[in-house]
């Protein structure tokens, strides 16, 4: 959704290049601090103690016992704060994104022309105060963790979405038909593999999934009508003007 509202195309190349760097830089620094927090706390716990702290919570463990006296503390406080800062924007964006795509996607496509702006602002509000409490029971469980959640939903939302846009890009063949069996593939396979399979074999359930979801794109495509010519021109427009750049 950033890139599609960036100010002019030319930006879209240096911008992508600028974006991974820094998702690789900062994926890459979340491992290493996790690798150091490890080592760190278990030369002053037991390995029972170690075993049973929060791994998400290895970035407050380590400020709290490496910054000590009255300087150290501003500054435990200020990292303390730049993590709850980043948390809340992340928060209140998931939370405007979720209610937009409620009201937007859902609410104007069903009820068309009859619903008006103010009554799609209520949606908005509603939406937002529903998912706000549904996320705070959430949190609330002391069993729940953090990274299981969100690796649940990547899982989702790679293996119904990832091997559609890939797809797209690179295979001209991909019809409609093709990309929707895909992404009800992907998406019902992550929660077949995750309730009933992964207990048996561990593996994450993205990578059986994603599989799954480009077997079916592939195969629906072909037993199915090619993309009309004008999808085809565009995309041979495309490819012609990435190779000449």
């Amino acid at each position: 959704a950033r890139f599609m509202g960036i100010r002019k195309a030319e930006y879209i190349k240096p911008a992508r290049r600028i974006a991974m760097v820094w998702v690789v830089v900062a994926l890459f620094s979340a491992v290493v601090l996790g690798v150091i927090g490890k080592a760190y706390m278990s030369t002053i716990v037991s390995p029972e103690e170690l075993s049973a702290m929060d791994g998400e919570k290895i970035f407050i463990f380590l400020v709290q016992h490496l910054l000590t006296g009255p300087v150290a503390a501003i500054l435990a406080g200020l990292l303390l704060t730049a993590v709850l800062a980043a948390i809340m924007s992340t928060a209140d964006s998931q939370l405007l994104v979720t209610s937009s795509a409620i009201s937007e996607d859902i609410g104007k496509n069903l009820f068309r022309n009859k619903i008006n702006d103010q009554n799609m602002i209520w949606i908005s509000r509603i939406s937002v105060l529903v998912i706000a409490v549904v996320a705070f029971f959430i949190a609330s469980n002391p069993d729940s963790s953090v990274f299981d959640l969100v690796a649940y939903a990547w899982a989702g939302f790679g293996a119904a979405f990832g091997p559609a846009i890939l797809m797209s890009l690179y295979w001209k063949r991909m019809n409609w038909q093709g990309t929707l069996a895909g992404i009800l593939a992907g998406g019902i396979s992550v929660l077949v593999w995750r309730n009933f399979i992964k207990e048996y074999i561990d593996l994450y359930e993205l990578l059986p999934a994603f599989v799954i979801s480009v077997i079916f794109i592939v195969v629906v495509s072909l037993l199915t009508s090619k993309p009309n010519e004008e999808i085809e021109k565009e995309y041979d427009e495309f490819i012609k003007a990435e190779l000449q750049k």
